[in-house]
């Protein structure tokens, strides 16, 4: 009875350390192409295909953390729009506190911006509200995910942005956090992301 219990014990505790592993590794990953990101943005890379590279990077990453492509149902692509409007109204409010316009885009360039937009956006909701908040609903609980994903949206546009932006991403990451637990899928916050973003470059 002694050595059965101690067997149970060793086998509960192994497998709580492989629950933490796939957050870990996620989360490690997730740096990595982070701080890669902003290397090349400080040496002035191409925008556009560091970018692009991102966008690829980070969905590379989702599916190795278990993300499947799938179609929206429609209640999480109305979940989705309605999250997105709520997004273009902080964004208006915010950038008129600033006194600064959302985007200065040329025209011209709207169709590699409108791709690298949909790309990034989708595959940062892939991992943050996909794979990472999965692994880490599962191994912490429900608490932990919202928290963990949000801050990391809030850190990782940091190099872009700037640290005044962290409060508002913040924010921003647990309304679409929010949106991911409303809807049941990680498809209402992408599109809530993508659909707001696009948006900004009409106003």
């Amino acid at each position: 009875m002694i050595a059965t219990s101690a067997g149970t014990a060793r086998a509960t505790d192994s497998s709580a350390v492989r629950r933490f592993v796939r957050p870990a590794w996620i989360g490690l990953a997730l740096a990595i192409i982070v701080g890669a990101r902003w290397a090349a943005t400080v040496a002035e890379a191409p925008p556009y295909l560091v970018g692009a590279l991102f966008g690829i990077a980070f969905l590379a990453l989702a599916r190795a953390g278990g993300m499947r492509a799938a179609m929206p149902a429609p209640s999480a692509l109305m979940i989705g729009l309605a999250g997105a409007a709520v997004l273009v109204v902080l964004a208006i409010g915010a950038s008129q506190l600033a006194g600064q316009p959302l985007r200065a885009v040329p025209k011209a360039d709207f169709a590699a911006w409108a791709l690298v937009t949909i790309l990034v956006a989708s595959a940062e909701e892939l991992v943050l509200r996909g794979a990472l908040f999965n692994a880490l609903r599962e191994a912490s609980g429900l608490t932990v995910a919202v928290a963990v994903t949000s801050v990391a949206f809030a850190l990782m546009h940091v190099p872009l942005y700037g640290w005044h932006v962290v409060p508002l991403d913040l924010g921003v990451g647990v309304f679409l956090a929010g949106l991911r637990l409303a809807s049941g899928s990680v498809a209402a916050p992408a599109i809530a992301h993508v659909a707001a973003d696009l948006a900004t470059w009409w106003l």
